[in-house]
C-alpha cells in the first residue's frame, strides 16, 4: 500500500492485473470460458492495435505527400513581379470567374495614360511655345485650340482617376498620399468582400452612383475624344522624341479603346495580364498542384519592389524554398523613382548582389528572369542607345542580342562572386506578357524547384 498525493491509500499494483488473475473459487468450466473471453478480448485488442496502425501509416502518408514550396518573386518595382503571378495562376488555375473584377483597374489604367498625356502636352506647349521652330508647336496650326477644346471634353473623365483610384485602393494608405495610386492587397481585399457582391448589394465608399458604372459611361462617351488624343500628330512626335513616357502597357490599351468603352467589356486575360497594380507589402497566392500522385501546395510571395519597401522581405526568407528574381533588361535607360540619379539595371544588379549573398536564402533554389524582352527589342529598334545610359557598353552593336548578352552576363558575374550557396543558377529570357513562351519556362521552373524541395524533404 502507499498514499496518494492527496493522502487515500492506493495499491502499487497494475490496476488492469487483477482482471487476469482467476477468481477464487474459480471452477474448471468457469476457467475455459475466461480464457477463451481473453483470448477474443485479446484478438479484438490486437485488432484495434493493427488499425491504428494503419490509420497512422496513412495519415503519415498524407503529410509527407502534400509537400509545401515556398516561393519568393523578388525585384525592383514594374519588374514584372505581378504579371508572372497571373502566369502562375494561369497555369494552375482560372481567371474566368475574377475577369469581371478586373475591369476598373483597366479602366484605372486607361484614365492614367490619357491624363498624362494631356498633363505632358500642356507642359510642353507652355515652355515651347516661343520657339517657332519646335518640331511639334506650331502656334498657327491651332493645336493649341485642339489641346484645350479635347481638355475641356475629357475632364469629366481624368476627374474621375482619383476617386477611382481611392476606391480600389480600399483602406491601404499609400506614403505620401500620391494621387492616382492603388495597390493590389487594397483592390484584392475589395474583389473579395464587395466586388462579387450584386451592385445593388455593395457597400462601397460612396452614397452616390456606382464609380464603376459612372467611369463605364464616361469612358463610352470619350472613346473618340481619346482616340483622337492618342493618334494625334504632336502625340506621335512627344512619342518618337521620348519626351512622353507612358507605361509599357499603355498604347496597348489607347489603341484598344474602342473595344474597352464598350458597355458589355469584360477584360481578356492579356487585359489583365498588362494592366498595372502597385504592390505594397507582401501579397500571398496559393495554388494546388498534382505531381505524380503528390498533393503539393505552392506558396507563391509577390513582393512590393520599390526601395522603402524591400525591408518587408526579409520575414520570408527563413523558411523559402526558391527565389524568382526578375530583372528588367529594358531599363537601361530608366532611373529609379525614388532616386532619379540610379539606373534601374544598376539598381537590379545591387539587389541580385544582395540576394546573393543572404545568409538566409544560401539553401534556396535560385531562378534569374531577364524579363522584357519585348520593350527592350522596341527600344534598340527606335534607335535608343545603350551606351547613352551605360557607359561600359562601349561601341558593341546596338542590337537585341549583343545587349540581352551583355546584360545577362554582368548578372552572371555578380552570382559568381558573390553567391555564398555556390548554387547553379537558372537563368531565362522573359517577356511575361507572352503567355505561350512564359508558361513553357514556368512549367521548366515549376518542375526544377518541386525536384529540388521533395530531394531536401527525402520525398524523391
Amino acid at each position: 500500500m502507499m498514499r496518494s498525493a492527496n493522502g487515500y491509500e492506493t495499491r502499487n499494483t497494475d490496476p488492469f492485473s487483477s482482471m487476469t488473475r482467476p477468481p477464487p473459487g474459480e471452477t474448471s468450466a468457469e476457467r475455459d470460458v475466461r480464457i477463451i473471453d481473453q483470448v477474443e478480448a485479446r484478438r479484438i485488442s490486437d485488432q484495434i492495435d493493427e488499425q491504428i496502425r494503419i490509420e497512422r501509416e496513412q495519415i503519415r502518408k498524407r503529410v509527407t505527400t502534400r509537400q509545401e514550396v515556398k516561393v519568393l518573386l523578388l525585384g525592383q518595382a514594374e519588374s514584372g513581379k505581378s504579371t508572372l503571378q497571373k502566369q502562375f495562376q494561369l497555369a494552375w488555375s482560372t481567371m474566368d470567374q475574377e475577369r469581371p473584377s478586373w475591369r476598373p483597374v483597366v479602366y484605372f489604367n486607361v484614365i492614367n495614360a490619357v491624363r498624362i498625356i494631356l498633363d505632358e502636352l500642356e507642359f510642353e506647349f507652355a515652355h515651347e511655345q516661343h520657339e517657332p521652330s519646335s518640331p511639334w508647336v506650331d502656334p498657327h496650326s491651332g493645336w493649341q485650340g485642339q489641346l484645350s477644346t479635347l481638355r475641356t471634353r475629357l475632364w469629366p473623365l481624368v476627374s474621375s482617376e482619383q476617386s477611382l483610384a481611392t476606391e480600389l485602393r480600399g483602406s491601404v494608405a499609400v506614403s505620401g498620399n500620391k494621387p492616382g495610386v492603388f495597390v493590389k492587397s487594397g483592390w484584392l481585399a475589395l474583389t473579395g468582400s464587395e466586388a462579387r457582391r450584386p451592385q445593388n448589394e455593395r457597400r462601397g465608399m460612396y452614397n452616390g452612383p456606382d464609380p464603376h458604372d459612372l467611369v463605364t459611361r464616361l469612358l463610352a462617351a470619350s472613346q473618340a475624344d481619346i482616340e483622337e488624343l492618342w493618334l494625334h500628330a504632336s502625340v506621335r512626335t512627344l512619342l518618337r522624341t521620348r519626351k512622353l513616357k507612358l507605361e509599357d502597357s499603355a498604347a496597348f490599351f489607347l489603341d484598344s479603346v474602342s473595344r474597352i468603352a464598350s458597355p458589355d467589356y469584360i477584360p481578356s486575360v492579356d487585359d489583365i495580364l498588362r494592366v498595372r497594380l502597385q504592390t505594397l507589402g507582401v501579397v500571398e497566392h496559393s495554388f494546388n498542384i498534382n505531381l505524380g500522385g503528390r498533393a503539393v501546395n505552392w506558396m507563391l510571395y509577390d513582393v512590393g519592389g520599390a526601395r522603402g519597401q524591400r525591408h518587408s522581405w526579409a520575414p520570408y526568407f527563413d523558411d523559402a524554398n526558391a527565389i524568382i528574381f526578375l530583372a528588367p533588361i529594358s531599363a537601361y535607360d530608366q532611373y529609379l523613382e525614388e532616386d532619379y540619379r540610379t539606373n534601374r539595371i544598376d539598381d537590379s544588379l545591387q539587389l541580385f548582389t544582395t540576394i546573393c549573398s543572404n545568409k538566409l536564402l544560401r539553401s534556396c533554389h535560385l531562378i534569374l528572369l531577364l524579363n522584357k524582352t519585348d520593350v527592350l527589342r522596341t527600344k534598340l529598334a527606335a534607335g535608343i542607345k545603350v551606351k547613352k545610359y551605360i557607359t561600359s557598353y562601349g561601341n558593341r552593336p546596338n542590337e537585341y542580342e549583343e545587349v540581352a548578352e551583355y546584360f545577362r552576363a554582368h548578372f552572371m558575374q555578380v552570382h559568381r562572386r558573390n553567391d555564398i550557396g555556390k548554387r547553379v543558377l537558372f537563368t531565362h529570357f522573359t517577356s511575361t506578357i507572352d503567355t505561350k513562351s512564359t508558361q513553357k519556362i514556368i512549367s521548366n521552373v515549376r518542375d526544377s524547384i518541386l525536384h529540388d524541395a521533395m530531394t531536401q524533404s527525402h520525398l524523391v
